[in-house]
């Protein structure tokens, strides 16, 4: 592979200088296989790695004192995988492959001499970081508010999005390679609510599913019933440095 699949990500709200590519590119020199179902890290590991997800399909999450599951985060190509550890000694949360991926591994100080030669870049991990914050709270506002067919409507419109981020021939349907259960243990649902309010949903001719792949047949209407807010929209980055 070549480029920084980082720098795509970044391009699609920047103009990089080719400076600043490079940069990036150099945080993508190292590359590491991960088969579905591997362990990137391990909750409670030490954490000395970041990584870039390259190619694939991961997820973050805790396991709980009665041994639950509790997914946060799905993980697509360009996003930084590991960065909770940034401030900890060991990982906050375990990451683990959900299809074949590549990551790209590199130490932390490499992320400190990032930020410190081009600031413009440092900003826009600070923007992503506080993407997902904004969108965990969405997250912990659905589970504690919303109903489980809000819930459920929800993760599918932000898995169609994340993944047209990268495919941008994607529009209504698209592969959730994601089970009823890995689901659940995102929305706090059980596999069998699930596959529920999946049914609901297409009962409501939202959406319609056949072969592995959801299409969403009616996006406004999904919209309103999941109370969703796209958070990679509507940006406001008027005040990031300019390129050195």
């Amino acid at each position: 592979m070549s480029g920084s699949c980082f720098a795509e990500r970044i391009g699609d709200h920047l103009d990089l200088t080719e400076v600043e590519q490079k940069a990036l590119h150099r945080l993508e020199e190292r590359e590491r296989a991960v088969k579905r179902g591997g362990v990137l890290v391990r909750e409670n590991d030490p954490a000395s790695e970041i990584f870039i997800l390259r190619k694939g399909l991961m997820m973050s999450y805790v396991l709980l004192d009665d041994g639950s599951r509790q997914i946060l985060r799905f993980l697509f190509p360009g996003d930084m995988v590991g960065a909770g550890g940034l401030v900890y000694h060991e990982g906050p949360e375990t990451i683990v492959a959900l299809a074949d991926s590549v990551v790209c591994p590199f130490d932390k100080a490499a992320l400190s001499t990032l930020m410190e030669t081009h600031p413009r870049l440092g900003a826009m991990i600070l923007v992503y970081a506080q993407i997902e914050r904004v969108a965990l709270t969405d997250r912990l506002a659905a589970l504690g508010r919303t109903s489980a067919k809000a819930r459920v409507a929800a993760l599918l419109l932000e898995m169609r999005n994340r993944f047209r981020v990268m495919d941008k021939t994607i529009r209504g349907e698209f592969v959730l390679g994601l089970t009823q259960e890995e689901i659940g243990d995102a929305t706090g649902l059980t596999a069998v609510h699930v596959n529920r309010m999946l049914r609901q949903l297409e009962d409501d001719k939202l959406i319609s599913r056949e072969g592995g792949k959801v299409r969403i047949a009616d996006e406004k209407a999904l919209t309103r019933a999941a109370n969703y807010v796209d958070r990679y929209e509507n940006l406001d980055l008027s005040w990031l440095p300019g390129a050195r």
